[in-house]
């Protein structure tokens, strides 16, 4: 139970004097309507197209989602299934996944994504501390989910998608049974919950950040607005819709603007162009790590890079953020194929973007701003929020001068889940304190640019995805012949940032690199595991005895133009 004076200071956050700044101007009263009235005005309008790895085309007109919505919810509802409860979605993009998402909110129900990149004992925890009720699962990963899911101490039921069409256990089948029309005696608001999104902490636990139906619909009407997306325009999704860009940005906003979102199951640079020009696609959402991956993959094709000019003709701009975008890459990227990128930051915690540059600016403008100040600007504060650049005590910062990264409007969460030490922490001045180093520079007309200079916090963000260096720590603290060792994130093209292993021998024992890599690739996924390792006599610590992993960093410096790929099995 959260204490009067830290509600008090969340509820602060979630406020904004911003000019603009949209509170209560949300036109749905909640998911249900926002469904209802896109559906009965587009009717027949493809709201989804999903294309899987083979590149099988799926298409679903408004009016035909909905149904499926519907049918889905009523599956729900027999199995128990209530307004407030938690259900799981354990799979990668799939357009049931989408649908799943829709029926959870048309009910009033709190979905809670799983990433099959968290190791067993990581998704274990996401679904005992969540306490979902129901669990999607992908046929695909049955063999290693459902074991996780009989250990859970509240065992959830299970519905298994992809599965043979006369499995009784199956989500095709259930839905296929099911009526079209849904009908609930549970009055669900706009401030239901609606996901619950686990995010690595650089201690402990992931952190459930809850969001609710107001949030996700704030921040999907500053999206539309900001980028002047409009019911004839469509958007390109190629990143996990587990996470919160790939939901808010190209799931939640296209609905909500009446347009039509391309769904991908994964990222593949040889389709990419190809299929914006195909669907005729305006917008895509990336992370850098998808930059880099399609540079690397034109200056390997040249042949096709010469070709390329007639494959993205409908395409306006690229919306990046989540990731560390360095100048050098942002002005690569534009510079080889003249499509510009309109960065952004957000967290999982202000539901997604917070800020972006201006779509307006001019081509002098847009460079000067990606190019001139060492770090590409992050932009300007969408009016659903408030950013500031605040010393520790949460005073604001003058231009130039480097702070926290804070952010106070609708569009933060509604709090981290059970974790009263996290929240204190988070929202200790009333305004949510991301962890991120940054300034601001002032425009002729007085607008804030901000750039993101670093992490305060030491959380590793590789290709968009928070990693937690203490579980690493704990893996090489168990590797033989280590007397101590860290983690460490370091700058990489292809990444962001890559794991490292900054690592302190024991005394006359024998270790190589080999040894410290194949211990640690067999604990933990291949996403955390140390990619590169660095050996030395003494761990850098400061006077309260912590780890100075940032000073590490520059040691891995050799590493920085390096892929790492996955061995094959």
């Amino acid at each position: 139970m959260l204490s009067d004076s830290l509600l008090e200071k969340i509820a602060h956050a979630r406020e904004t004097s911003a000019p603009n700044s949209g509170v209560g101007a949300i036109d749905y009263r909640n998911f249900g309507e926002l469904l209802f009235k896109q559906s009965r005005y587009y009717d027949t309008k493809p709201y989804l197209i999903y294309y899987d790895v083979a590149g099988n085309r799926t298409e679903y007109g408004y009016k035909d989602f909905f149904t499926l919505v519907q049918q889905c919810a009523n599956v729900m509802q027999s199995l128990g299934i209530r307004r407030g409860d938690r259900i799981a979605t354990i799979s990668h993009n799939h357009s049931d996944t989408v649908i799943q998402y829709f029926a959870s909110w048309l009910m009033g129900v709190c979905v809670v994504p799983v990433s099959l990149s968290e190791d067993d004992n990581r998704i274990r925890y996401i679904l005992e501390n969540s306490n979902a009720k129901l669990a999607f699962v992908r046929a695909d990963y049955s063999e290693r989910i459902l074991p996780i899911l009989r250990s859970v101490t509240t065992t959830p039921q299970v519905l298994l998608c992809g599965a043979a069409a006369d499995n009784e256990a199956s989500f095709e089948a259930a839905v296929n049974m099911a009526s079209p029309l849904f009908v609930s005696a549970d009055a669900v608001t706009i401030h239901d919950e609606a996901l619950i999104v686990y995010t690595s902490g650089t201690t402990g636990n992931p952190k459930g950040v809850v969001l609710t139906q107001y949030n996700l619909l704030c921040d999907a009407k500053g999206i539309t607005e900001w980028h002047a997306m409009t019911n004839s325009q469509r958007m390109m999704c190629v990143l996990p819709i587990h996470h919160v860009n790939g939901t808010v940005v190209t799931l939640v906003t296209p609905f909500y603007f009446g347009g039509t979102v391309v769904l991908n199951q994964k990222f593949q640079s040889e389709h990419f162009f190809e299929r914006i020009e195909q669907e005729r696609v305006n917008v895509v959402s990336v992370v850098p790590t998808l930059l880099a991956f399609l540079i690397e993959y034109y200056k390997e094709n040249p042949a096709l890079y010469s070709a390329l000019a007639t494959h993205h003709s409908s395409l306006r701009h690229i919306i990046c953020g989540a990731g560390p975008l360095t100048v050098e890459l942002g002005a690569q990227f534009e510079d080889m194929f003249k499509i510009p990128i309109m960065h952004g930051y957000g967290l999982s915690e202000t539901t997604c973007y917070s800020c972006f540059l201006p779509i307006d600016l001019s081509a002098k403008e847009h460079q000067k701003w990606m190019r001139d100040y060492g770090y590409p600007s992050i932009g300007v504060a969408i009016p659903q929020n408030e950013m500031m650049i605040a010393d520790e005590a949460g005073h604001e910062l003058a231009p130039s001068e480097k702070g926290e990264i804070s952010i106070r409007g609708v569009n933060v969460m509604k709090y981290y889940y059970e974790n009263e030490e996290a929240n204190e922490k988070t929202f200790s001045y009333g305004w949510f304190r991301s962890g991120d180093e940054g300034f601001y520079q002032l425009d002729e007309s007085g607008r804030k640019f901000f750039f993101i200079t670093g992490r305060l916090k030491e959380l590793i963000i590789r290709g968009g995805v928070n990693i937690s260096p203490l579980e690493i720590d704990e893996v090489l603290a168990r590797c033989p012949n280590v007397k101590a060792g860290i983690a460490v994130g370091f700058e990489n093209d292809f990444y962001g940032e890559e794991v490292g292993a900054y690592v302190q021998p024991i005394e006359g024992a024998t270790l190589t690199e080999a040894e410290v890599l194949s211990y640690c690739q067999k604990l933990l996924p291949f996403s955390k595991a140390p990619k590169a390792v660095v050996f030395g006599n003494d761990i850098p610590v400061t006077s309260t005895g912590k780890y100075q992993r940032n000073k590490c960093k520059s040691l891995f410096k050799e590493w920085k133009a390096v892929q790492f790929r996955k061995p094959s099995a």
